[in-house]
């Protein structure tokens, strides 16, 4: 696994090409966009999809918390699809999640999707956290905050050419006062960076990480240049990202 430094705002941050954002100063582990019980929200509404999105997205940071072993966890808001997903996780996962963050100090922001702190799950909640440089929120304001802004929300993605065509992958979109992360959740889509809601937010440029198997992808965004449109991956984006590492 090879992480990314990152030096923003006098501090080094570390991006994992799982979709995490570490600060090894305060011992910090930050996720984005968890959308936990978004199978079972649809459900309920009709649409049948596999309901282990909570299952795979929490074994996940699982895997993150034995890697990183931090002392802090931030969530930056959108846990969960909507303000009763708490309530439907199952028992075993729910107890499971609350054994994996014994110990830790844990933090979630409010998204526009869970606007309530969850009930009877560890941890306290905050509209957005301030720490050192840094301005923690969920959705990232039109101005970056004094010193630089840590966001989520717009769940970015990019595609990048390759020999079989564009690759299309979740991302970091990060210049020298602000860093948005990817979404984290196992059932969570994806917006352009050329979009924008992400590219109003970069107008002098800055670099896309493209997530990949043990490593990131990174490349230059100019100022309002536009990224080639991968929404739909064709076949050769498939199998492109089948050889990628």
């Amino acid at each position: 696994m090879s992480l990314a430094p990152l030096h923003i705002a006098g501090e080094r941050l570390m991006l994992d090409p799982a979709g995490a954002l570490v600060w090894p100063a305060r011992r910090l582990l930050v996720v984005a966009d968890l959308h936990l019980e978004k199978g079972s929200h649809f459900a309920a509404r009709g649409r049948f999809i596999p309901p282990y999105d909570s299952a795979e997205t929490l074994e996940r940071l699982r895997l993150l918390l034995r890697r990183h072993r931090p002392e802090r966890l931030l969530f930056l808001g959108d846990s969960f699809h909507d303000g009763q997903g708490a309530a439907r996780l199952a028992p075993t996962i729910a107890q499971g999640f609350a054994h994996m963050v014994s110990g830790l100090a844990l933090t979630w922001l409010l998204g526009n999707h869970d606007p309530a702190p969850p009930r009877d799950l560890p941890g306290e909640a905050a509209e957005a956290l301030v720490d050192g440089p840094f301005t923690f929120r969920h959705i990232p304001g039109a101005r970056p905050a004094k010193g630089a802004e840590i966001a989520g929300h717009l769940h970015p993605k990019a595609a990048m050419p390759t020999r079989a065509g564009f690759v299309t992958r979740p991302c970091f979109v990060t210049d020298i006062r602000r860093v948005l992360l990817p979404a984290f959740g196992a059932y969570t889509g994806g917006l352009e960076v050329s979009d924008p809601a992400i590219a109003g937010l970069f107008p002098r440029g800055g670099r896309a990480l493209l997530l990949g198997t043990g490593r990131l992808f990174s490349f230059p965004l100019a100022p309002g240049a536009r990224q080639a449109s991968a929404a739909t991956p064709s076949d050769g984006d498939r199998a492109a990202l089948r050889l990628l590492p």
